[in-house]
């Protein structure tokens, strides 16, 4: 027996159909302003009532050499990544500048050695990779070189001939050392992201915190310790965490206020860490900033909710995400990386931070 399956319509049956030239339907699906808005919603209409949805996006990528999708690398899980305000921020407005000229993201998890495995980064179908806070070293940056991809880095690490936007982190936790020695404060810890690739936590002196794999450990650890160092402050016990939620931070938080001396200051590197440490403050009944001054750095919504509001380094998360857009469209179009850009911080104090207790 025949088949009687109906055929598809084409973007020619699209043409003929309203009189126009195969170009004119495509720029209508891709490019509509090329056309007249009476022009593209006849094209439109007709091609609905034929039942054609559209340019095929496979034999597009074909044509063009172009698939449309941005690869986006994480140094961590998904369900990691997205439980950090900071990263959801910079991404969606990333997300919302890069849509504009219909480039989808594809997201490519982390797993060793602080990035996505390489092969996956070889066999990811991407026009251009961004590396969001990726080890120094990560597989995954040989991968995108061997793959010849166009790159923009977000914070780290640094790449020779990508476009990169990062924030002044040494500046911010300057800022907030300096804020607590104002303060009169002289015993500290600081609470540490992780520093490797690879799921620990524990007590680390400030020379193997130094080694970090991550630039804006680093930086942060700098600015803490340098800062400190230069009002006689020393010998000040860093605890890296084991990981970024609130949860863990709490925990490693909780060894640094069971020290003896326990610290009358936490710096933290991210506000995520602050807030676990104001839960170990809290279950310990010590009172913030009464007994214990709290900083955070990001300034992420919940910063500003939190019991107390916690003084924060606050970086522009939105402008760093559109600025990151803006990279990729450029490198994408062709044109040269620019010099890296360095966003500027500022220290927003809130209720976390008081005088040293007496």
């Amino acid at each position: 027996m025949a088949s009687t399956r109906r055929r598809q319509p084409t973007l020619d049956d699209v043409a003929d159909e309203v009189g126009v030239s195969r170009t004119t339907v495509s720029n209508a699906f891709n490019r509509p302003d090329q056309l007249s808005a009476a022009l593209r919603e006849e094209v439109l209409r007709t091609a609905k009532r034929l039942g054609y949805a559209g340019p095929d996006p496979v034999a597009r990528s074909l044509a063009t050499r172009r698939v449309g999708a941005i690869a986006f690398m994480l140094d961590t899980g998904v369900s990691a990544a997205f439980s950090d305000p900071a990263l959801s921020i910079t991404l969606d407005a990333l997300a919302a500048e890069v849509d504009r000229e219909g480039h989808a993201l594809l997201l490519l998890p982390g797993g060793d050695h602080g990035g996505p495995p390489a092969d996956r980064v070889l066999n990811a179908q991407a026009d251009l990779a961004v590396a969001y806070s990726l080890a120094d070293g990560a597989p995954a940056l040989r991968a995108v070189r061997d793959r010849g991809l166009p790159l923009v880095v977000i914070d780290q690490p640094y790449v020779s001939g990508a476009a990169r936007v990062s924030t002044d982190d040494r500046g911010g936790a300057i800022a907030a050392a300096r804020h607590l020695l104002d303060l009169g404060h002289r015993r500290f810890g600081i609470l540490s992201a992780q520093c490797l690739s690879e799921p620990r936590g524990g007590p680390m002196t400030a020379e193997e915190a130094a080694k970090s794999m991550f630039r804006d450990n680093r930086e942060r650890l700098a600015g803490y310790v340098d800062t400190l160092a230069t009002a006689g402050v020393t010998g000040v016990p860093v605890w890296e965490t084991s990981g970024t939620s609130r949860e863990q931070a709490r925990q490693a938080a909780g060894e640094l206020l069971d020290g003896d001396p326990r610290p009358t200051a936490l710096l933290c590197m991210s506000d995520e860490l602050a807030l676990g440490a104001l839960a170990a403050a809290r279950q310990r009944g010590l009172r913030v900033p009464g007994e214990l001054s709290v900083v955070g750095f990001d300034d992420t919504p919940p910063a500003a909710w939190a019991e107390p509001a916690l003084t924060t380094v606050r970086q522009d998360l939105q402008r760093k995400g559109r600025l990151a857009g803006e990279l990729a469209l450029r490198l994408l179009a062709g044109r040269k990386a620019p010099p890296p850009v360095t966003l500027p911080v500022e220290l927003v104090v809130r209720d976390s931070t008081g005088p040293r207790p007496a």
